[in-house]
């Protein structure tokens, strides 16, 4: 049997964890090029729209069940572009989208969670997070937002609110786009060679990025604090474009089949009903 992508992008079992040993430019469980990739991704199209409507269709006559996919990255690896290639291939109307920026003074007041809790998918939902609650332990510790006593309880915490959710039916799906330092500074340069882009461009994005190290030991200590059976860890070589929105959509698919979605059986007599209408 082939061996699925799921198993091959799980964050390996070693411990410690160490990013440098991950790739972000491999192409695991993929052979060919842009071309084919953008292929292979049209024909993931119609499966991953089928199993996402059956989703919608569950959770609108009383299923449980929902998807959330998790984006974390640094800047530029990928994850409005994920969201546009992935959300593009579904019906929007079963899909709820949120992306996550620094929290508003209300938002400080609450518990790290609160804004999260707010957003979760409904039942039957394809939840999509680009950044999440992973920000509370990334930059909240590398820009030292809040002490360290404070962000190193928060993994303990996410932790058991993510098997929470498990257990209320919400299969989470958690992606590192796993991008280069060279591979950043290519397309940050490329958005200011761009007047189309410039609107994309943040110079706040090059302060980050003086902070490069700082950041790959806190996604390294993420990976290895809050990967679980229940929510495990995928890194997404994500140098290459055309591969990391192949992937994530493959892993959605492999995950929604997982699910295994039905159409809701009728809970009315279907042949009365095309006696009543067809006596119209």
């Amino acid at each position: 049997m082939a061996k699925r992508l799921s198993d091959r992008l799980r964050l390996p079992p070693a411990r410690p964890v160490v990013i440098g040993d991950l790739s972000t430019r491999t192409t695991p469980g993929f052979k060919g090029g842009k071309r084919q990739a953008r292929a292979a991704l049209g024909d993931l199209g119609p499966a991953l729209a089928d199993l996402q409507e059956r989703l919608f269709a569950e959770g609108q006559t009383g299923g449980k069940r929902s998807l959330l996919l998790v984006l974390q990255g640094m800047d530029t690896a990928g994850k409005g572009g994920t969201v546009r290639h992935a959300v593009g291939l579904v019906n929007p109307q079963g899909v709820h989208v949120v992306g996550f920026k620094a929290p508003t003074p209300e938002e400080r007041r609450r518990g790290f969670l609160w804004r999260i809790r707010r957003e979760l998918p409904a039942p039957g939902y394809l939840g999509i997070f680009d950044r999440s609650h992973y920000e509370d332990v990334l930059v909240a510790r590398v820009r030292g937002l809040v002490s360290r006593a404070t962000w190193s309880r928060r993994y303990a915490t996410i932790t058991r609110f993510e098997d929470q959710l498990t257990f209320r039916g919400i299969r989470i799906v958690k992606c590192f786009l796993h991008i280069s330092k060279k591979e950043q500074k290519k397309r940050l340069m490329a958005r200011l060679d761009n007047p189309t882009k410039h609107w994309k461009y943040d110079p706040n994005d090059v302060a980050e990025r003086l902070h490069w190290d700082d950041y790959q030991q806190a996604y390294q200590d993420v990976l290895e604090r809050t990967d679980t059976e229940a929510a495990p860890w995928y890194v997404i070589p994500s140098d290459h474009k055309w591969y990391r929105n192949w992937a994530v959509t493959q892993l959605l698919v492999e995950h929604l089949q997982d699910l295994d979605p039905q159409w809701p059986a009728a809970d009315f007599d279907v042949e009365a009903e095309k006696a009543r209408l067809s006596a119209t």
